[in-house]
């Protein structure tokens, strides 16, 4: 058996990561330094929990939903099948046509924002591809296990009620957004992306791995 192959395809905060409108930027100061003369590096960091590379509980849009502490971590390591989109705009039923993907796997979709580096370049781009509500209900009828998607927000900019996280989080389906498709070929892979236990969070960063 040959060497298995990793692709880490989380972004990195403060340097490709990006600030969803309205929420708050991530900050890293340094508290102590070795050049001041302290005794170790200390740094604290400001952000959104929804900053770089992340997932969304259902308890971002429910009340009721359940919080990240408490999804099982299963949900988190699973077969996963990268689909390339072509489509410049969105992700619709017709990009998946030809997908196959079994009940309980995730679904990733690769598409011009990591092939044009839309999602490293460290700025908001609203005209980003974004999945549709009928991929969504796509997503739904073959019981995908986790959707995830190559730009900080899976919804369409300006869309005020956000029906594709709604639609995914009610069903209690985990979204990862914020990752980096740039050099992942399609196909099947196994995914680790264990969210930060925070109590009660409604989301959390995570460090999203790719295995062949």
């Amino acid at each position: 058996m040959g060497r298995r192959k990793f692709y880490d395809i989380s972004v990195s905060l403060g340097g490709e990561s990006i600030d969803y409108p309205g929420d708050t930027p991530y900050q890293r100061k340094m508290v102590q330094t070795f050049e001041n003369g302290d005794l170790c590096n200390l740094s604290e960091i400001t952000m959104s929990a929804h900053a770089g590379t992340h997932v969304d509980a259902p308890k971002h849009f429910f009340e009721e939903g359940k919080t990240i502490d408490a999804l099982p971590v299963e949900k988190f390591l699973l077969k996963a099948v990268v689909v390339h989109v072509q489509n410049s705009v969105s992700v619709e039923p017709a990009d998946l046509e030809k997908v196959t993907v079994q009940s309980g796997e995730a679904i990733l979709f690769k598409t011009r924002n990591s092939t044009e580096g839309l999602i490293e370049q460290g700025v908001f781009e609203e005209g980003f591809v974004y999945l549709t509500r009928k991929s969504a209900d796509w997503c739904l009828q073959k019981g995908v296990g986790l959707v995830g998607i190559d730009y900080i927000s899976i919804e369409k900019y300006g869309c005020g009620s956000s029906p594709v996280h709604r639609k995914l989080l009610k069903k209690g389906i985990p979204i990862l957004e914020g990752i980096n498709l740039k050099s992942v070929p399609a196909g099947v892979y196994t995914l680790y992306c264990f969210p930060l236990k925070i109590r009660d969070g409604e989301g959390a960063p995570v460090r999203a791995v790719l295995m062949d």
